[in-house]
């Protein structure tokens, strides 16, 4: 294991694009993985693969040549080219990001209309990511250097994989939905009585 720390650096500066769409993809999928386990049930591994296919088709490429873009466009570390930045992603990207997943899971499942759920979740998924990525992207801007803002969009996206895929599934988009299953979850194990 510990290999692995040594050459994902030099990979990442040898080859920083399938590098960076790696580790976003790995970290995306198992945060839906997570997720589904988080709901009690058994993993759904073609959930997952779903998940995955959505993440290094798009997401993951996506993330790679829009940050690198931004980079391009607004370039260093001051705080307005941090806060044009954080502007620019959240009003062009973060859009473009929701409705793509949502529109590829519907399209990856098979459903007859592959944007209702985008047209039913959108907005609450956008203004619950609006609490999130914002912030996220300020420490990837300040601190991450540029060959590793995809990666780390990837971390943090595990905990976004989270919400977004159980939203997916059974959630409308909201963090009040998220958090209201977790809190029946909770409630549920303390009303069971302890096996033994």
């Amino acid at each position: 294991m510990a290999g692995w720390w040594r050459v994902l650096p030099r990979a990442a500066r040898r080859y920083p694009w399938p590098t960076n769409v790696a580790v976003y993809a790995s970290l995306f999928s198992a945060g839906d993985a997570l997720q589904q386990r988080l709901k009690g049930g058994p993993t759904d591994w073609q959930q997952t693969r779903r998940v995955a296919t959505v993440v290094v088709a798009f997401h993951a490429n996506f993330s790679y040549v829009w940050l690198r873009l931004l980079e391009r466009a607004l370039p260093g570390r001051t705080p307005r080219a941090i806060l044009a930045k954080v502007l620019c992603d959240q009003v062009l990207a973060a859009p473009i990001a929701v409705s793509a997943f949502y529109a590829g899971m519907s399209l990856l499942q098979g459903k007859d209309d592959i944007f209702l759920e985008l047209k039913q979740k959108f907005w609450n998924t956008y203004k619950s990511g609006l609490m999130y990525w914002p912030f996220v992207q300020v420490t990837n801007f300040c601190l991450v250097p540029v060959h590793w803002r995809t990666s780390y969009n990837g971390l943090c996206g595990f905990f976004w994989a989270i919400f977004l895929c159980f939203s997916q599934q059974s959630g409308d988009g909201t963090m009040r939905s998220a958090l209201a299953f977790l809190h029946r979850k909770e409630a549920n194990a303390l009303e069971r009585p302890w096996e033994k």
